[in-house]
């Protein structure tokens, strides 16, 4: 019976849908039991649903009348469109097609989330929800009397579907139910917008440099592939407004970042900075891409705490990577920062072009063939000159052109022993400039060759585990002598596993080791995917002589290196420790050591750090730096997250940065409270205090999804 009374109903709407001008979609209407009266009037009762153009409503009963075309309905109503936003109310009026009517006892709720309660809601076009005396909020409101912890109050407000906008007027906002801010007209974005035109989520921010202020941005949004966002900085030092610009191609993406300043500070000038990225795939593979970076001064990075980087990089480079094949050029600019250095008499610019591919022979082996042409410019034009007293004085600018050839091959002996060869040839031209104290055009040919053999031993323990012990020892003999070519490049030379077989361990081709060299080394590695994984590297090297081009911290100066000790653990419950460190055996100390330890689980995510480098002139290190810094974060209870980086000088005993984070989050709020102490290293920069608070209403598009922490009423 019921199947007949619903396709009676069906007949019915769907009649008077096709009826209409340009309609082209049919109603249906499924109910407990359908009544026609006459030819003109249905009413259907008990579990009534009806279904239109993507829209599901549902009521107790609903009466269609054809000769007017509406529906009058009797709650409790519940309708839910497209994008899954609901309606909820008492009773209403609506026409056929669902886009026009009134509702009484109205509550919507948009994307699950915010919640719009009124005394009566109009529909309007099937666009417009018109809402009167409104409260909104995303907070769980249950059934006592408790007031939400935020709510706007508004004698109208307006939703418009299409542009998902809301429009408030006579908005109040209250924090538990006690008026704070008013204002007479409001607009904010649906949660179900990601980009909407407007104001973004205001911070305030305190600190001993720029006291009291707030930033306040607003997003604009340009089309769908960009948007540029504006921060007015306000305080009693500063007036500064932010900038940032995004854009999406169709083979790329650019950002740019940057800051207009006006502050007591420096009260004769502006001050600012640029910060541009971006990246593009170009034609046969290659991508473009590019990293500026600039500022007006020393100290402003800092003061504004945009960056911590004490030197600036810009480049653009074009690169292609393939499985055999390398090809990069790039130009970059340095600039640094720190006190005491001169940007006249560094490399500021540096270009090059490299060139590197593989190929596999038929008589075995792999063939690596490879050039790159480099150069390094100095803005000082001024001679560099022995006799001068003053050193700042460098100009000196270098040009190179490096290739290289190599073939390598290994097989496997008797009883497992592993033997490789590789045989190495290096061609090299210097073209120096502004350094009489050397030849300005210099070339060398450096033949090298190296035989290694590896005895790997491996077995497979309990729960899956896998055992490897692998011992290694390398003889090599690299020719030629080193050649009058000043040390420009290779002044941080670093001794670790990756070069522990290496013909020469410096990091450029302005340096090359020479003569006979060993190396003898151990490792041992554990692999157990489900459980503990861990590995040890031991190693050292010997050459003829001592080599005074490596520095003293790296572990390589003397004929007889220092030993490398380097390990790592994994555990299954996020348990990951790295340490790495070279230790003189002859003079019982640590050339160099660090370490690192992350532990990660679903409450927290922490993590360790201790570095230590002894007094090294040559790397103008007068003094040994000892350092740990650690950072984390705990998620103490479900709302409630605290964060902190801490890094502390063990050599001055002092803090170099301090800082702390508390969030609390809701179901519709998140509230955000940091401080953070910067310490001073240098002249140039002033120690500070910065405070910071950001207040974020969920239910927004600006304030992020509340679904996560939504509450149930008991």
């Amino acid at each position: 019976m019921r199947l007949l009374r619903t396709f009676a109903a069906l007949l019915l709407l769907t009649g008077t849908a096709a009826a209409q001008d340009g309609a082209t979609d049919a109603a249906l209407l499924v109910a407990d039991r359908v009544l026609v009266e006459g030819d003109n009037r249905l009413i259907a009762t008990g579990n009534v649903e009806a279904l239109y153009d993507g829209t599901r409503l549902t009521a107790t009963r609903i009466i269609y009348d054809r000769a007017a075309n509406s529906l009058t309905l009797d709650g409790p109503v519940r309708m839910t469109d497209p994008r899954g936003n609901v309606l909820v109310a008492d009773s209403g009026e609506i026409d056929q097609g669902l886009e026009n009517g009134l509702l009484r006892g109205a509550r919507v709720v948009l994307d699950q989330q915010l919640q719009l309660a009124s005394v009566e809601a109009r529909r309007v076009g099937g666009r417009y929800t018109q809402l009167s005396r409104v409260a909104v909020t995303s907070c769980q409101v249950c059934g006592d009397d408790s007031a939400p912890l935020w709510s706007i109050r508004a004698s109208r407000v307006v939703h418009d579907e299409e542009e998902r906008q809301l429009y408030f007027e006579n908005a109040q906002l209250r924090v538990l139910d006690v008026p704070v801010f008013y204002v007479p007209y409001l607009r904010l974005p649906d949660p179900t917008l990601d980009r909407a035109r407007g104001f973004l989520i205001p911070s305030i921010r305190s600190t001993t440099l720029l006291g009291f202020g707030i930033k306040t941005p607003y997003f604009i949004p340009i089309g769908d592939s960009k948007d540029i966002t504006l921060t007015p900085y306000l305080s009693p030092v500063t007036r500064t407004i932010e900038a940032r610009y995004r854009q999406a191609f169709r083979y790329g993406t650019i950002e740019v970042n940057g800051a207009l300043t006006r502050d007591t500070l420096i009260t004769d000038s502006a001050r600012g900075y640029l910060f541009a990225i971006g990246s593009f795939d170009i034609r046969r593979d290659f991508t473009l891409s590019f990293n500026i970076e600039a500022t007006t001064d020393d100290a402003y990075l800092s003061d504004y705490d945009y960056s911590g980087a004490d030197r600036l990089e810009s480049d653009i480079t074009v690169s292609r990577f393939r499985r055999n094949e390398l090809i990069s050029a790039s130009l970059r600019h340095y600039e640094s920062l720190r006190e005491g250095d001169s940007n006249a008499t560094q490399p500021s610019i540096v270009g090059s072009l490299e060139y590197e591919r593989r190929f596999f022979p038929r008589f075995g082996g792999e063939v690596r063939a490879g050039a790159e042409l480099h150069n390094h410019f100095r803005y000082s034009r001024l001679d560099i000159d022995s006799d001068d007293a003053d050193t700042l004085i460098d100009g000196r600018d270098v040009t190179r052109l490096n290739t290289a050839l190599s073939w390598r091959n290994r097989w496997t002996l008797s009883g497992g022993v592993r033997a490789g060869v590789l045989g190495q040839l290096w061609v090299d031209r210097f073209w120096v400039s502004q350094d009489s104290t050397r030849p300005g055009d210099v070339s060398q040919i450096t033949p090298a060759v190296a035989v290694d053999l590896r005895w790997p031993w491996a077995r497979a323990g309990v729960n899956g585990a896998r055992w490897l012990v692998e011992p290694v020892v390398q003889a090599g003999w690299i020719g030629g002598e080193r050649v009058q070519v000043a040390n420009d490049e290779s002044t941080r030379p670093e001794f670790d596993e990756g070069n522990l077989l290496s013909l020469s361990r410096f990091p450029a081709p302005d340096r090359r080791e020479r003569g006979y060299t060993s190396a003898l080394g151990l490792r041992v590695l554990r692999d157990n995917p489900g459980g503990l994984t861990a590995g040890l590297t031991l190693g050292r090297v010997w050459r003829e002589a001592d080599d005074t081009d490596f520095t003293r911290s790296s572990g390589l100066s003397p004929a007889t290196s220092d030993w490398l000790l380097a390990g790592h653990i994994d555990t299954s419950d996020g348990l990951v420790l790295t340490a790495r460190g070279l230790f003189d055996m002859t003079e019982q100390r640590v050339s160099k050591a660090e370490a690192r330890a992350i532990w990660t689980n679903d409450r927290m995510d922490l993590g360790a750090s201790y570095v230590l480098l002894v007094t090294d002139p040559d790397e103008n290190r007068n003094q040994a730096q000892s350092e740990w810094s650690f950072d984390g974060k705990y998620q103490v209870t479900t709302n409630w997250a605290a964060a902190t980086n801490l890094r502390y000088d063990l050599v001055d005993g002092r803090f170099a940065r301090s800082g702390l984070n508390l969030e609390y989050q809701n179901e519709c709020a998140v509230v955000n409270f940091s401080v953070s102490r910067r310490y001073a290293s240098s002249d140039s920069l002033e120690p500070s205090t910065d405070f910071g608070l950001t207040v974020a209403l969920k239910g927004f598009s600006t304030g992020g999804n509340a679904g996560e922490y939504r509450r149930s009423c008991r």
